[in-house]
């Protein structure tokens, strides 16, 4: 006879709040805090980490080329514009938007912190 699974109760992890106005450049502003389930650092996101960043920021078809990839936040850090053009084999407008708006300025604000 077969026992009954125990219920737990949902897991409550705090969501990545995104101000969905958009901005003059086109992208979604996205608050990158302790509080949204990752950690601050980028290099210590795995590759869902980076997934879900890029989901929340509105890539949701372009946040599967970097699952497939296996891109996490080390990777990412590394990565140059003509890696996210042509690497990822993404539609060139949002590969642009992705690299100006959140590769580059996520390796700009880590290499700031880590300069010490």
């Amino acid at each position: 006879m077969r026992g009954v699974a125990e219920v737990k109760e949902p897991c409550n992890l705090p969501m990545l709040s995104v101000d969905m106005e958009n901005k003059e450049n086109g992208s979604v502003g996205v608050k990158n805090s302790v509080e949204n389930g990752r950690p601050p650092d980028p290099a210590d996101w795995a590759v869902m980490d980076v997934v879900n960043y890029f989901r929340t920021a509105g890539f949701e078809e372009q946040a599967n080329a970097f699952q497939e990839q296996e891109i996490d936040g080390k990777s990412l850090l590394l990565m140059t514009r003509n890696d996210v053009l042509t690497g990822l084999q993404l539609k060139l407008g949002p590969a642009l938007k992705i690299y100006e708006y959140h590769v580059k300025p996520l390796q700009t604000k880590h290499l700031k912190n880590n300069s010490s």
